[in-house]
This record gives structure tokens, C-alpha cells and sequence, in this order.
């Protein structure tokens, strides 16, 4: 069985998306992609641009987000703004998402198309407030979707999120949580993940004994120390919480430790990976697909770097559907793995495409 452990459905981000207004779902768009790997272009000419435009430089926070430039949700995969009198887009999604929304359908039909049996349905504030949404795609295909949940996560201990924490797991049934860092910018970064005040949440979730997928952004300053003090703080929480698992979504980052086609990891890095309830996503394509050309074999060469370090039953395979075909079809997104690491035995293959994301999310098992 092969199982996508990142994707993604959503309904139109014209609108709310669930969150208070229209205004604060594009906020959390807006802040999101700050710093993407996608490509920015002036409208009116193709001329290359960047996302410097989006923010304040010197300020990581939603207080630093330009509001003087339009920012809008246009179509065809793009993110639009308006930047002295000339119009840009950011190609965010596929140039072939005639409208943003990515309805489970249209992921049923990839997966159909491809070979992919199950997929993990990822989320994120910027997609919306996905919940209910995520339990109705899990509950209309259950054979083909096992669903995540949110919270927001520097809110995450108030009775509102602490209710939802409940209601999330023990009345829609969502088999896990989804948990980022870059959330915690809307309050400029007052409190840290491991803060005491998030104690009970921590607790709670542990008692739950569901996995958290854990997106490890390197916040607040963006650089390479914020992210290994934030490696250090997951630390903290991994021996804390020691049958809580975790999977370490996009997994280590290539910007700060394999600059040179390998990795490098700082001690308390490597001490932090080295946990037996710590996975990693391996999902290069989106990240770097960019950079790299298929079959990526700077991807593989990580990839077998990882699998000789911790071995293959650390690694799990993501695609990040369907925002990674803005830079390769979700075939060769599978396919660099399955038809092109000819390091990894067919056992290891199938672990890391399938079994180890299913043994982690309880998938097949009764009662799961």
C-alpha cells in the first residue's frame, strides 16, 4: 500500500474559510508565504520579482505584513498584490487550478492516476479553519483519507481550543493533530511552544496517544539559530512525552545543514532526530523542486544520507498535494522515490512509501 502522508483539501480561499473574516484568512495566507519557494512575476511584462514586498523587513510578524498592496487570492494557482500601480502574482498552487480550492475529489483522481492508496490530510491556518472539513472528506472516503486536525496553536491552551481539542478528537474522530510554529506570529511571538502556560495542552494530547505532525519552522528570526533552538525545545517535549510520536513535517531543513549535497547536523540537532518517537517527512520536490530537476538526485543522495543515519523505518514519504505540481506532476513526485533510490531494498521502499505513516496513524488497524 502506498500512502501520501502530506496532503491537502480545501474549499475556496475567496472566503473565510472558517476563520473570523475573509481579512484574517489572507492574513495567514499573506504571512505564509513571506518566504516561499515559489515564483513571484510583475503581471504586466513576466519581469522576475520576490516576496520582499509582502512584509516589513526587520519584522517577522503579522505587524510587519504590508497592507497597502492588495494582497488577494486570484485564480489559476496565483497570489496576487498590487505594489505601485503594477500588479504581481505568486504561483502558489498548479497553473491548472483554474479556481483555488482543492475539493477531495480532485485528490481521489490523482491518486487513482498515480497509484497512491491512502493519503493523510494535512492542514494549516492558511488553508482555513479545517476541522469539520477534514472529518466530512475522512468520513465520505474512509478507505482513502485519514484526517488531522488544528488548533491555534498559540491560543492553544484557552477553553475555546482546549474544548475543540476534545470535540476534534472524541466527536469528529481526526486521528491526529497537525501543529506549526509560524502561527505564533500573529502574537509577535510573545510565548514559545514548550511555554508552561501550554502544560495542560501537551498533557492532553499525550493522553489521547495520537501522533502530532510537527512543522518546525525556523521562528522567529528565520535563520538557522531560531531553528535549532526550537529543536532543542521539541527535545524538551519528546523526553517529556516519550510514547507521544512525532513526525517532523517537511523534515531537516537543506538550507541550514546540507549545503554542501550533505548533511550536517549540529549535536543538539542530531541528538533531537535521534529520538526514537521523532519520524521525518522526506518530501523534497516541494521544498527544492524549484532548485532541483527530476529525478532530483541531490533529493536521493539525502535521502540515502537519512536511511544510513537512522535507518529507513525514521522516513516517510509526503508529496504536499496539490501545491508540489507547481514544480513537478504528483508522478515523478512519487516516482523520484519509488523508481529511482536504488539504494533502499524493496522492504525499505515499501516502509518509507507506506508502512511506517500507517503503523504511525493506526491505519488498518480495527478501532483505529
Amino acid at each position: 500500500m502506498v500512502i501520501d502522508c502530506h496532503t491537502h483539501v480545501f474549499q475556496h480561499w475567496a472566503g473565510a474559510c472558517g476563520h473570523e473574516s475573509r481579512e484574517i484568512h489572507w492574513k495567514y495566507i499573506q504571512k505564509n508565504v513571506t518566504r516561499p519557494s515559489a515564483l513571484v512575476r510583475r503581471a504586466r511584462d513576466g519581469a522576475p520579482s520576490d516576496a520582499a514586498a509582502l512584509f516589513r523587513a526587520g519584522d517577522n510578524t503579522w505587524a510587519g505584513l504590508r497592507t497597502d498592496i492588495q494582497f488577494r487570492v486570484g485564480p489559476y494557482g496565483r497570489l496576487e498584490y498590487t505594489l505601485d500601480g503594477d500588479d504581481y502574482h505568486l504561483q502558489y498552487m498548479p497553473v491548472g487550478m483554474a479556481q483555488m480550492e482543492a475539493p477531495p475529489e480532485l485528490q481521489l483522481a490523482q491518486m487513482s492516476y498515480v497509484g497512491v492508496d491512502h493519503c493523510i490530510l494535512q492542514t494549516g491556518m492558511n488553508y482555513g479553519v479545517m476541522n469539520d472539513y477534514n472529518a466530512f472528506c475522512q468520513r465520505q472516503y474512509p478507505d482513502k483519507f485519514t484526517a488531522l486536525f488544528q488548533v491555534d496553536e498559540p491560543m492553544a491552551d484557552s477553553p475555546r481550543w482546549m474544548q475543540e481539542l476534545d470535540r476534534a478528537r472524541n466527536h469528529l474522530g481526526l486521528r491526529g493533530i497537525y501543529y506549526q510554529l509560524d502561527t505564533f506570529s500573529r502574537y509577535a511571538f510573545r510565548w514559545s511552544f514548550d511555554d508552561p502556560r501550554f502544560d495542560a495542552f501537551w498533557g492532553t494530547l499525550a493522553s489521547f496517544r495520537i501522533p502530532v505532525f510537527f512543522e518546525a519552522s525556523s521562528v522567529p528570526n528565520y535563520d538557522e539559530a531560531s531553528y535549532i533552538a526550537n529543536m532543542k525545545r521539541l527535545d524538551g517535549l519528546l523526553t517529556r512525552f516519550p510514547s507521544m510520536r512525532w513526525l517532523l513535517v517537511m523534515g531537516p531543513p537543506v538550507q541550514f545543514f546540507a549545503k554542501h549535497g550533505k548533511w550536517q547536523f549540529p549535536d543538539e540537532v542530531a541528538r533531537t532526530y535521534a529520538r526514537e518517537n521523532l519520524q521525518m517527512e522526506i518530501m523534497f520536490p516541494i521544498s527544492w523542486g524549484g532548485v532541483w530537476d527530476y529525478p532530483y538526485p541531490d533529493a536521493q543522495a539525502l535521502i540515502k544520507d537519512l536511511r544510513d543515519r537512522y535507518g529507513a523505518g525514521k522516513l516517510i514519504w509526503g508529496s504536499d498535494m496539490p501545491n508540489v505540481e507547481r514544480f513537478c506532476t504528483y508522478r515523478q513526485c512519487l516516482d523520484y522515490v519509488r523508481k529511482h533510490c536504488d539504494f533502499l531494498t524493496a522492504n525499505e521502499k515499501d516502509g518509507i512509501l507506506g508502512k511506517n505513516v500507517a503503523e504511525l496513524c493506526g491505519i488498518g488497524q480495527s478501532g483505529a
